[in-house]
């Protein structure tokens, strides 16, 4: 019995080249034999200029050293290619973009829901959360929700946002002024700088 083969089978056996393209990763830069130009400028180890050879030569350069030749600049007219260590540039490339996340820091935008109804010590609580949010560096987005005829007062929803802002006005500023989107009033706080 014939056995039928896949598509990608057959695709492996018409182009050994086409599978092997398909399996690298977008992101990976040519190197060694992976160049396609025939005539290379050469940068040494050391930054040096070693010319414009052949792909060969220059592969067989960068082999006696035990190194790698990784193309840098595809688009100049030869390309320009290095002499290095290509794990350790990669691994290199890679921890400074570890150092570079853990000195980013992450905003958030935390999101306190009220009533137009909220009462006295329901306010408080959250006016407490919305403080703590603001002091720890994160924005507050404070929407008020309408239910029903509620929305007819949508004026008392303007109140509670004014005096969320005249209670916090020592550590607070408004980012967005209240606006409204369908049944809900909303407004971004940043803290104080």
């Amino acid at each position: 019995m014939r056995k039928s083969l896949s598509n990608r089978e057959v695709c492996a056996i018409a182009s050994p080249n086409l599978r092997q393209r398909r399996d690298l990763p977008q992101d990976t830069v040519r190197r060694n034999e992976m160049i396609r130009a025939r005539e290379l400028r050469v940068i040494g180890v050391e930054g040096e200029q070693l010319g414009i050879l052949q792909r060969g030569d220059a592969i067989a350069l960068a082999k006696e050293g035990g190194l790698d030749l990784v193309e840098v600049a595809a688009t100049s007219d030869p390309p320009v290619c290095r002499v290095m260590d290509y794990g350790k540039y990669k691994y290199e490339q890679q921890k400074k973009k570890q150092e570079a996340k853990k000195k980013q820091t992450v905003v958030q935008i935390k999101e306190i829901k009220v009533r137009p109804k909220t009462d006295d010590h329901d306010y408080e609580t959250k006016l407490r959360h919305i403080r703590r949010f603001l002091e720890d560096g994160d924005r507050c987005k404070i929407s008020v929700f309408f239910r029903g005829r509620e929305i007819v007062h949508k004026d008392r929803g303007v109140d509670m946002l004014d005096r969320v802002v005249r209670d916090l006005a020592d550590i607070a500023k408004v980012e967005q002024e209240s606006h409204a989107e369908g049944r809900t009033l909303q407004m971004l706080l940043v803290p104080k700088k």
